[in-house]
């Protein structure tokens, strides 16, 4: 949780600063990829906001209410997120860029002036977006040592697999966010410059309309891996395996009756089993297998929090 609440405040404190240098940048040249870059920024500021308020939310105890604690509120607040980055960065993006490409705007400013001196306008946004790239390489730097440390600990191997099985959302969303943030400043910045070289301002404005269609691509995967969770699904088919392997080998087990796993919040998985036991166990046998039979699963799966067991009688 510590990683996650880091790997945020590094986004917040980037995305930040970088939406106020764009939108200084698009003040002074009007660049409409500036401006694209800008509603990216903005939205992304907002998105880490969210992100706090569900890590907060989440960190909340368990009540009679909600008696598994308030872990999906992370879940929720995350797919918020992919809402406001299909919807206001994405789609303003998409749109200012269209309206660009198809009416011809005027890509940058040839003059811009500060304290009375007179320099080439496209310097404000060079300096503008390497700037950015620095401050999002810091955050995705952050974002991506916190993806790999849970890589190891779960003994993931790729990039893809951990998107596909993670359950930690937040880190999940701050690292997707700061690679689209690194593509969309490549994207403005080679718009602009085959702008400058060519003198033609339909390159700037097609890098608008492709950062607006980048932002909306990864927000539909974000609130897709949002979407399962939320609805409460279970755990990836290759973990649920292992997990009924342990289950079927422990002592006394001589049938699994029923096996169900479901996320309740990252990283916190329940686990129910209904096992049958050899017949004539004594009570106390079962008993102590069930406990073991918990202890092993705990420790199979670092992200079992709960596990209830349920003696049932073998199936005629």
């Amino acid at each position: 949780m510590a990683g996650s609440k880091s790997v945020v405040l590094a986004a917040l404190v980037a995305n930040g600063a970088i939406a106020v240098l764009k939108f200084l940048g698009f003040l002074v040249t009007a660049s409409p990829a500036m401006l694209s870059e800008t509603y990216h920024s903005v939205s992304d500021t907002g998105n880490q906001v969210f992100l706090l308020v569900g890590l907060r939310y989440g960190e909340k105890d368990a009540t009679r209410d909600h008696p598994f604690g308030y872990g999906k509120a992370q879940f929720f607040y995350s797919f918020l997120v992919s809402v406001m980055l299909f919807g206001i960065a994405g789609w303003e993006a998409l749109k200012h860029g269209y309206h660009a490409v198809t009416h011809g705007e005027a890509a940058i400013a040839s003059q811009a002036s500060l304290l009375g001196f007179q320099f080439p306008g496209v310097w404000v946004n060079y300096v503008v977006l390497v700037s950015a790239i620095g401050f999002e390489s810091y955050a995705f730097v952050k974002a991506y040592q916190e993806t790999r440390r849970q890589m190891d600990r779960h003994g993931w191997e790729t990039l893809r697999e951990m998107f596909r099985r993670t359950s930690d959302t937040t880190t999940l969303t701050a690292l997707t966010e700061d690679t689209v943030a690194l593509l969309g400043l490549v994207l403005a910045l080679g718009g602009i410059l085959l702008t400058q070289y060519t003198g033609n301002p339909f390159y700037d404005a097609m890098s608008a309309l492709l950062i607006g269609v980048l932002l909306m691509v990864f927000a539909v995967a974000l609130a897709w891996e949002n979407k399962r969770l939320l609805l409460g699904e279970s755990l990836p088919a290759v973990d649920e395996r292992e997990l009924r392997a342990v289950v079927a080998s422990s002592t006394g087990v001589t049938e699994i009756v029923g096996f169900r796993t479901v996320y309740f919040g990252p990283n916190e998985v329940v686990v129910t089993a209904d096992v049958a036991f050899e017949e004539g166990m004594p009570t106390g046998e079962v008993d102590d297998a069930i406990t073991a039979i918990e202890a092993a699963l705990r420790e199979a799966n670092p992200s079992v929090s709960k596990v209830y067991v349920e003696p049932e009688s073998t199936p005629a």
